[in-house]
């Protein structure tokens, strides 16, 4: 997704936001994305944590599955818009690079062919 104001050069970022007060981070990465793109998910995958490099934020990941919903940017005044983009695409979209563990994540799930190619 697009944010209306980017950070540096983050402008495109998969959903993100603040973990509310006595909550666990894995529950505000899915209402972060409800939030911001109006996808109902379930944390799949831990993928990892670090300092963002960009915006010294502690920023954990997690892999996840749509559950219901179809995205869109859902808060117009922070998020302009969403896509889906392939993974040749996401260097476009995330010039800087993606955290190693993310990488490998998707590296490994949509980096595959297809069942019966090779």
């Amino acid at each position: 997704m697009r944010r209306r104001v980017a950070e540096g050069n983050l402008s495109w970022q998969f959903p993100a936001g603040k973990v509310e007060p006595g909550e666990a981070w894995e529950d505000a990465a899915v209402r972060e994305t409800k939030e911001e793109t109006d996808l109902d998910v379930s944390v799949a995958w831990v993928l990892g944590e670090r300092r963002h490099p960009a915006t010294g934020r502690l920023v954990s990941y997690a892999a996840c599955d749509v559950v219901a919903g179809s995205a869109r940017a859902a808060a117009p005044a922070e998020i302009a818009e969403v896509a889906w983009v392939t993974l040749a695409q996401l260097p476009g979209y995330i010039p800087d690079g993606i955290f190693e563990p993310v990488q490998r994540y998707l590296d490994a799930v949509i980096g595959l062919p297809p069942c019966g190619q090779n």
